[in-house]
């Protein structure tokens, strides 16, 4: 049983989500980062489907993770509560909005278009969460001893289908992505780069002084 403990730190994410909830409304002063390419961007509400289905991809990535890269796992957990709550203070204080398409047709993806759009709010859009959580476990396996072909491969494919998910179906725009982006490069320099510096660094220096 304590094996599995460790996945209890996954529950962060109802927790989280119940915080977005709260973020989640119109404020008195909300902006626009809609540019001429976001404009020229089609709707294509096909990629509905991926960007539905994205919590569940993070969710099995994590915990794939979790089998084969035990410290990824917690750098997933770690990187996503930290971006999480850093968008969640953007939110309060500069909120964003994208102008949505009227959605027609009958059909699943139209209807499920639908349903997204009822469910998430035209708020709240920088940076983007889906693109920060698809972009992270993107960068969590390409720097992961378990890495293979395929399982870049795989990761890889259907984080960049996500992130472009999130502006054919006119949920984000651009600026959106590139603060995901960066957001998660932040984290990541000073959440594991910058103490991995630092200990190869004593390191070097405890060599050198028993040399």
């Amino acid at each position: 049983m304590q094996r599995w403990a460790p996945l209890l730190l996954m529950l962060v994410f109802p927790v989280l989500g119940s915080l977005y909830q709260l973020v989640n409304q119109p404020t008195d002063n909300v902006y626009s980062l809609v540019t001429p390419l976001d404009q020229a961007t089609p709707f294509i509400k096909y990629f509905a489907l991926p960007y539905g289905v994205w919590i569940f991809y993070i969710y099995v990535c994590i915990v794939y993770f979790f089998f084969k890269d035990r410290p990824s796992f917690y750098r997933s957990i770690l990187l996503y509560t930290v971006c999480a709550l850093t968008c969640y203070v953007i939110y309060l204080v500069f909120q964003t909005t994208v102008p949505r398409p009227v959605v027609v047709g009958d059909d699943p993806f139209a209807m499920l278009m639908r349903f997204i759009y009822k469910r998430d709010q035209p708020f709240n859009c920088f940076p983007s969460i889906h693109c920060f959580s698809s972009y992270m476990v993107m960068r969590m396996i390409w720097q992961s001893p378990a890495r293979n072909r395929k399982n870049v491969s795989l990761i890889t494919g259907m984080s960049l289908l996500i992130i472009l998910s999130t502006l054919f179906i006119k949920q984000h725009v651009i600026m959106d992505v590139i603060g995901a982006i960066a957001l998660v490069e932040i984290y990541n320099f000073l959440f594991i780069k910058l103490p991995a510096l630092h200990k190869n660094k004593v390191a070097a220096e405890r060599r050198e002084f028993q040399a």
